[in-house]
């Protein structure tokens, strides 16, 4: 294993990172907050609870789960888009670096930077609502989890794409509507019983149900299916990378 060329890309990565503060971390972050503003404070003051709990504490996890998994993927996607538009990806590919040690180095640089963001919006959030967390090493667990998993995804999208415009198709024609239509600002339950069969067809649902028990206890889908679901498809990303690495379909492109 060469962990000199893991470092070097990691913190190239997280360079850019740095370098970009106000785009990368910043915006994101005030963006959630206008959600906790409108929907906590305003809106969430004039709802009842949610199966217990203050609707304005409800859509934490929801809200989280929204920005984790837009920036985990646009992060890793971008890394490894960059290097195929401006050419340098030959350099990458004829240097002493393995296919493993390159995925390390994008996905948990990706990984790093969504764990960041989602560790201040939870800090954020104290400011509008209070809220306890019950099972922190879960929250923990599904929130490292899913960051590495749709890291892994926007690698795979940054490999894909052919153009800026490909690169921003998937997060925001599907990843967004289906975090918003997956129980991130109600629960299932709510919804009439042909719809609440038809959310279960959402892997979103499983992501934001089961770190929604993390916090409260409460889950709309059983936790060891979100669980499965969330790993099964981390699987699923992995068998795809080595694929597309084994082939060197679109590497060259």
């Amino acid at each position: 294993m060469n962990f000199h060329a893991i470092r070097a890309i990691y913190r190239f990565e997280m360079a850019r990172t740095f370098r970009t503060l106000m785009e990368s971390i910043v915006s994101p972050v005030l963006s959630t907050s206008l959600y906790f503003i409108v929907f906590g404070a305003a809106i969430g003051g004039r709802m009842g609870d949610v199966d217990g709990v203050s609707y304005g504490a409800f859509i934490i996890p929801g809200l989280i789960m929204l920005s984790l998994l837009s920036e985990s993927i646009s992060n890793a996607s971008f890394g490894i888009y960059m290097p195929k538009w401006a050419g340098t990806i030959y350099e990458l590919l004829s240097a002493p670096v393995s296919a493993l040690e390159i995925v390390i180095g994008y996905v948990g640089a990706a990984a790093t930077k969504s764990l960041m963001l989602g560790t201040l919006i939870l800090l954020t959030a104290r400011f509008f609502v209070p809220y306890e967390i019950q099972h922190p090493f879960w929250m923990l667990c599904f929130l490292v989890l899913t960051a590495l998993t749709f890291s892994l995804f926007g690698f795979i999208i940054g490999l894909w794409a052919d153009s800026f415009q490909r690169l921003q198709l998937v997060p925001l024609m599907i990843i967004t509507p289906l975090t918003f239509l997956g129980g991130a600002f109600y629960s299932i339950s709510m919804l009439p019983p042909l719809w609440q069969k038809v959310a279960l067809f959402n892997p979103v649902v499983y992501l934001i149900s089961g770190f929604r028990w993390s916090f409260f206890g409460i889950s709309d889908v059983n936790v060891g299916i979100s669980a499965a679901a969330i790993t099964g498809f981390l699987l699923l990303c992995l068998g795809v990378v080595y694929w597309i690495f084994r082939t060197g379909w679109k590497l060259k492109q």
